[in-house]
């Protein structure tokens, strides 16, 4: 007679295309069947927390997710500030998962490459511009003496250590995302984003550790940080850093005049944005008031008359021609000074650059023009350039201590992020943030907002 023995099913865990396939009809946590394989699948983000679950419940299974590329023995001479090391402390303590808050200026790439030196793990740095991506491979090859690949600008090349913009990311993450056992996202306040957001949920790596500055979106979604990073584990305000890590720094806001053309064309484009909402019963209370604006203006005259009106009253105080005088006031001035100048848009740029012979960057600046003008500003060769909104993020110039912004929204983090442009330290320096805004315009109310941001920060 037969003994039957029952077969037995040990699970297997296999990556696929940002998912991880569970053969063996078990359903762990974070899974829903997939019909068409006949298997329960997760996204790939869940891999841990299905590893821990398995192992603490006794299950057997095969593990073959991960596909890590070859790595080197990493190693770095970087030695940690105090603030630093309790960063790092604190993102270890978290299960080596979480995001780390620090001001602009303070030292959130050595964080990074220490990280990678104590795990000296394959490790993919996801990074907003292609500035940032040079940026982080050049301080990883200085470090650790590696080749290290790169994702973005037209460059392909995976290696143990790579640096990938987040679009090059997004785009790879379903073949790569079992690769790295480390993901660092730099600037991480823009992984939330729709699109982005799927890169952290196709790539499988274990220890995931985001950078910012400014943890906050206004839209709410960095409450998804938890799910996708693992959270916040530790922030330092500008307050606590400045004089000791971060040069000590002012604020001064300079209120200049309209001319009677600018002040009477303003006022009229005014008057008919603020009819319209008058007759339409409509209030400005917040972006989702205006995104209501913006929706009516799509079947209604008036309302896109309305719209095209506050464009021009705000573009009209955005580039006042006072705002010029007062500009060349601030650069006699400090006239031994490194400076940037922000504004809103490329017309008052390249209005800045003409009358100044001042380097602009534009988003349309090729890259070799932008590496040339920023190593110029580093070695003293220009003293100034002017810019808009495309270098808040990434950029990393040492001796920059003035700082003017003509033009710009209300946004806490662009605040934020062009302040930490002029905080690194040298001896003897105080920065200097110059706000030159429109009297009587919304421009007041803008600059309070920013002032705000300035208060979070230094409370």
């Amino acid at each position: 007679m037969k003994i039957y023995v029952p077969k037995v099913v040990v699970m297997q865990l296999r990556f696929e295309r940002g998912t991880i396939r569970i053969a063996g009809n078990l359903r762990v946590p974070c899974s829903v069947w997939d019909e068409r394989s006949r298997t329960f699948r997760a996204m790939a983000l869940h891999y841990r927390d299905i590893i821990e679950f398995l192992r603490s419940s006794g299950i057997d299974f095969k593990d073959e997710v991960m596909d890590l590329l070859p790595c080197p023995r990493l190693q770095s001479r970087i030695v940690l500030r105090d603030y630093q090391r309790e960063a790092l402390d604190a993102w270890v303590a978290n299960g080596k998962r979480g995001v780390i808050v620090l001001p602009t200026g303070s030292g959130k790439t050595l964080l990074g490459i220490k990280a990678i030196e104590m795990l000296n793990t394959p490790t993919i740095v996801v990074a907003p511009t292609i500035d940032l991506v040079m940026q982080w491979r050049s301080r990883l090859r200085e470090e650790f003496g590696a080749d290290v690949g790169v994702l973005g600008g037209g460059l392909r090349d995976v290696k143990a250590l790579t640096v990938s913009t987040y679009d090059s990311a997004y785009i790879h993450a379903e073949h790569l995302g079992n690769r790295f056992g480390f993901i660092i996202f730099d600037e991480v306040h823009h992984l939330p984003a729709a699109g982005y957001r799927s890169i952290a949920e196709m790539f499988a790596s274990p220890w995931r550790m985001g950078l910012t500055a400014t943890y906050e979106r206004e839209d709410g979604l960095h409450e998804e940080l938890n799910r996708l990073v693992g959270g916040r584990v530790f922030e330092k305000r500008v307050k606590e850093l400045t004089g000791t890590h971060l040069a000590p720094f002012r604020i001064e806001r300079i209120v200049v005049e309209m001319n009677d053309q600018e002040r009477e064309e303003y006022e009229a484009n005014q008057r008919i944005f603020l009819n319209y909402l008058a007759g339409a019963n409509l209030k400005m209370r917040g972006p989702a008031d205006f995104q209501k604006l913006v929706m009516r203006s799509g079947r209604d005259p008036n309302a896109r008359r309305a719209l095209l009106a506050k464009n021009r009253a705000r573009d009209i105080a955005y580039n006042s021609s006072s705002k010029l005088d007062a500009l060349a006031e601030i650069l006699k001035k400090h006239s031994s000074s490194r400076i940037f100048i922000f504004t809103e848009h490329n017309r008052l740029v390249h209005q800045i650059s003409r009358r100044f012979l001042i380097p602009a960057i534009t988003h349309r600046t090729p890259g070799k023009e932008r590496s040339e003008i920023l190593e110029r500003f580093s070695s003293g060769v220009y003293r100034a350039v002017v810019t808009s909104r495309v270098l808040d993020e990434g950029i990393d110039v040492t001796d920059a201590d003035v700082g003017i912004i003509l033009s710009g929204t209300g946004s806490r983090r662009a605040f934020v992020q062009r302040l930490g442009r002029i905080l690194r330290k040298r001896d003897g320096k105080e920065a200097v943030l110059y706000e030159i805004v429109s009297a009587d315009t919304n421009e007041i109310r803008t600059s309070h907002r920013r002032k705000q941001a300035l208060k979070i920060q230094t409370d």
